[in-house]
C-alpha cells in the first residue's frame, strides 16, 4: 500500500508539473501568436506551387506595392515607437517587409520539403448527365 501511494503522488507531481507546463507554454505561445499563425498560414494554407508562378508572371509588383503602403499606414496608425534608432516608416517598412520576406521563406521550405495543403475545391460538384426521365410525355 505504500509503494501504491508513492505512485499515486508522483502521477499527482506530474499532473501538476504538465500542467505548469502548458501554461507557462501558452504564455509564451500568446506572445508570438499572431507570428506563429502568420507562419502557419504560408506553410499550411497557400499552395506555393501555384503561387510562385503567379507572383513570377508579375504579381510581385502589387505585393511590393502593398508591403509599402502597409507600412506607410502603420506608420500612420502607430507612429510612436520605432526601432533600433530608425525614423518610424523606416521601421514598419523593415518589419512589413520582414513579413513579406517571412512568407516567402515558408513557401521556399514548402517546396524543399515537398508540402503542399491538401486540395480543396470550391467548384459545385457537377451534374451527373445520366439519363433521366423529367416527367415530360
Amino acid at each position: 500500500m505504500d509503494s501504491l501511494s508513492r505512485i499515486a503522488s508522483t502521477l499527482w507531481q506530474l499532473v501538476g508539473n504538465l500542467g505548469e507546463l502548458g501554461v507557462e507554454i501558452w504564455q509564451l505561445g500568446s506572445g508570438w501568436a499572431l507570428l506563429i499563425l502568420w507562419i502557419v498560414w504560408w506553410l499550411a494554407a497557400v499552395d506555393w506551387r501555384k503561387a510562385w508562378p503567379v507572383l513570377g508572371k508579375g504579381a510581385w509588383v502589387p505585393l511590393v506595392l502593398l508591403t509599402f503602403l502597409a507600412a506607410l499606414v502603420w506608420s500612420r496608425i502607430a507612429p510612436d515607437g520605432g526601432g533600433y534608432g530608425l525614423p518610424i516608416f523606416w521601421w514598419h517598412l523593415s518589419a512589413t517587409t520582414g513579413l513579406v520576406l517571412l512568407a516567402l521563406l515558408c513557401g521556399w521550405l514548402q517546396g524543399l520539403f515537398h508540402w503542399a495543403p491538401a486540395e480543396i475545391s470550391l467548384d459545385p460538384p457537377a451534374a451527373a448527365h445520366g439519363h433521366h426521365h423529367h416527367g415530360h410525355h
